[in-house]
């Protein structure tokens, strides 16, 4: 349409005038960096309304290339947030991770990290449904960034989101030690009812790992924090699995609060293997349950 040709020919003006403003000369020896900076983001702002995304994104980072020569290092970082947008709109999701980990890095230089560690949470986002396994790094990097700064607060917020993805992937090893990090960074901020949450979460980590022994471990060591319905389940819970009794197994993840902890936890308890499947090792048939059998019904069919 008119009106986008018009904001495209606008665009390349102030594209035209950055690059002029770069050129150096007898007289100019120094580009001015400023005010080119200034030129691509404006040429930036009328391709996004002209919705040329792609050149919007260009101009974007040129804009925080200058910045960047010019040592404004917190506007080359703000330049990189905007392109992350971008890439948003456009389904550009695999180089978000790339914008996420520059921008924080220009922060932490900025002496801004706190800045850093929310784009990193931003991309993580962004990510989070599609591309988790980016999502992970970005937010193991927010932790990181985070607890360099002491903001305990902040890095077990991140580290939340680290356990949660996860367990989602079923990463349950890695899980287990990201949920002892998140612990450990709630008791410095002495935070007792997050770490009571935490210890249920890791005891149900402990059990899809199939580690028994780990389970009992994890609610010795932090139970003290838990409140009375939390301890009278897992008592429950590790009875059930020590008696290898499903029915009271499957009555104690039932409980209303395991129902109602963060989405990746409830599901975690609703799929987890009940003791007697865990009694039966797979390998007792071939190691192929049959589809749909559930591993009840081969106890029942007496394999031994």
């Amino acid at each position: 349409s008119a009106i986008m040709s018009s904001k495209i020919e606008e665009a390349q003006e102030h594209i035209r005038q950055a690059e002029k403003s770069l050129k150096t000369s007898l007289l100019k020896w120094r580009p001015d960096y400023d005010f080119a900076a200034d030129e691509y983001n404006k040429a930036a702002t009328c391709f996004r309304n002209a919705k040329a995304l792609d050149q919007c994104k260009e101009c974007l980072l040129k804009a925080s290339d200058c910045h960047r020569q010019n040592r404004a290092i917190f506007h080359a970082a703000k330049c990189l947030d905007q392109v992350i947008l971008i890439c948003k709109d456009m389904n550009n999701l695999a180089e978000v991770r790339k914008y996420a980990e520059k921008a924080c890095n220009l922060y932490q230089q900025h002496g801004s990290p706190e800045s850093g560690a929310a784009t990193l949470d931003k991309a993580a986002k962004i990510l989070e449904g599609t591309n988790p396994e980016d999502a992970l790094q970005l937010y193991k990097l927010a932790v990181d960034v985070a607890t360099i700064e002491d903001s305990s607060r902040q890095g077990a917020e991140y580290a939340s989101k680290v356990a949660r993805i996860m367990v989602k992937l079923g990463m349950y090893d890695q899980a287990a030690d990201a949920i002892r990090r998140e612990i450990g960074l709630h008791q410095q901020v002495g935070s007792e009812s997050a770490i009571g949450r935490l210890a249920v979460a890791l005891v149900l980590v402990q059990l899809a790992r199939g580690d028994y022994v780990a389970a009992e471990k994890a609610f010795k060591e932090w139970g003290n924090c838990c409140d009375a319905a939390e301890v009278q389940t897992l008592e429950s819970l590790l009875q059930a699995y020590d008696d290898e009794d499903p029915e009271l197994a499957a009555r104690a993840l039932a409980s209303p609060f395991i129902r109602h902890m963060d989405v990746e936890y409830a599901r975690l308890a609703r799929d987890l293997p009940l003791p007697k499947g865990v009694a039966v090792a797979p390998k007792a048939n071939g190691g192929k349950p049959a589809p749909g059998s559930g591993l009840d019904d081969v106890e029942e069919g007496g394999l031994c």
